[in-house]
C-alpha cells in the first residue's frame, strides 16, 4: 500500500498545482490513497465546498484541515455532510465535522486522523490524550492509521511522532509551510516528517506576499497578508505501508518547483 500526502495548499496557485500535478503524481507513483491538506486553499485562509469537491475530483480520497479551518464561514454550511473532510479532532466536543474518518481502499480500511498542536497556537484539548482515544477507536477496524499533525512547534511534532511510534502508520507535520529534511521511519515502524511543506507560491514568505511580511517585521505594525503571485511549488510525501501490519517501510519527500522539476 502507498499513501500520497500533499502539504498545505495555499490560494489559487496552490489549487492550480493540485490540478496540474496530482494526476501526474498518481500516474507515476500509483498511490492507494491520496490525501491533501486544504486549510489554506481559499485565498490563503479556509476552504469552500467547491474547492473541497475539486480536490476529490482530481483524485484525493481525503482532505485535512488545521487552525484556519473556520476562516471561511461557508464551511459551517457543508462540513457535516462532507464525508472525506477531516478537521482537527481535538477541538471541543460539539464542534462541527469529524476528526477521524475511515476510507475503504480495495477492501482495506485506512484511518485518517487530523490533530492540532497547542504550542504557539490557540489552546485546544490535549492532542496526546486525544490521539490515544482515536488510535484505540481506529484499531478496532484497521492497523493503518495516518495522522496529519497541524502544529507550530517542531518539538511538539516530534514528541507526538515518538509518542505514537508503533501505534500509528504515519505522523506527518503540517502548518509551518517549509518542507523539512527529517523524513524517517521511527524504530517501531511509524513514518515521520516534521513538516511536509506547502503547495502554492514559491517566491512568497510561507505563501504570502513578501512586501507585507517584511513590513510586519520591520515596523511591527498591523498589515494585511495576501497570497503571493508568481512561480509555484508543490510539496508532498510518499509513504509505503505493509497493509497487514500497518507499519511503514519508506517515506520519501517530493518537492516540485522551478529548481526541482517533475520527471515522468
Amino acid at each position: 500500500m502507498r499513501i500520497l500526502f500533499v502539504g498545505d495548499v495555499v490560494g489559487s496557485s496552490g489549487r492550480q498545482m493540485i490540478q496540474d500535478y496530482v494526476p501526474k503524481l498518481k500516474k507515476k507513483y500509483s498511490p492507494t490513497v491520496t490525501i491533501i491538506n486544504g486549510e489554506n486553499a481559499a485565498g490563503g485562509r479556509g476552504i469552500t465546498e467547491k474547492i473541497y469537491r475539486s480536490f476529490l475530483e482530481v483524485g484525493a480520497q481525503a482532505v485535512t484541515l488545521g487552525n484556519h479551518a473556520w476562516d471561511n464561514r461557508e464551511i459551517f454550511e457543508f462540513i457535516d455532510n462532507a464525508k472525506y473532510l477531516v478537521r482537527p479532532a481535538n477541538f471541543p466536543e460539539g464542534t462541527p465535522g469529524k476528526g477521524l474518518i475511515f476510507l475503504n481502499c480495495n477492501g482495506i480500511e485506512v484511518a485518517i486522523i487530523n490533530l492540532q498542536g497547542r504550542t504557539f497556537l490557540p489552546p485546544l484539548d490535549c492532542p496526546f490524550k486525544k490521539v490515544d482515544d482515536l488510535i484505540a477507536q481506529a484499531k478496532k477496524r484497521t492497523s493503518i492509521i495516518f495522522i496529519d499533525f497541524h502544529a507550530e512547534a517542531t518539538s511538539e511534532k516530534q514528541a507526538l511522532g515518538w509518542y505514537v511510534d508503533g501505534r500509528a502508520t504515519a505522523v506527518v507535520g503540517t502548518h509551518t509551510h517549509v518542507q523539512t529534511a527529517d523524513n524517517r521511519i521511527l524504530p517501531n515502524g511509524t513514518a515521520y516528517i516534521t513538516d511536509v511543506g506547502m503547495t502554492g507560491p514559491y517566491d512568497g514568505i510561507l505563501g504570502m506576499e513578501r512586501g507585507a511580511v517584511l513590513k510586519k517585521f520591520l515596523t511591527a505594525l498591523p498589515v494585511r497578508f495576501e497570497v503571493a503571485e508568481g512561480r509555484t511549488q508543490l510539496s508532498a510525501v510518499l509513504i509505503d505501508v505493509n497493509p497487514s501490519t500497518g507499519k511503514a517501510s519508506r517515506i520519501e519527500r517530493i518537492l516540485l518547483n522551478d529548481d526541482q522539476t517533475f520527471f515522468e
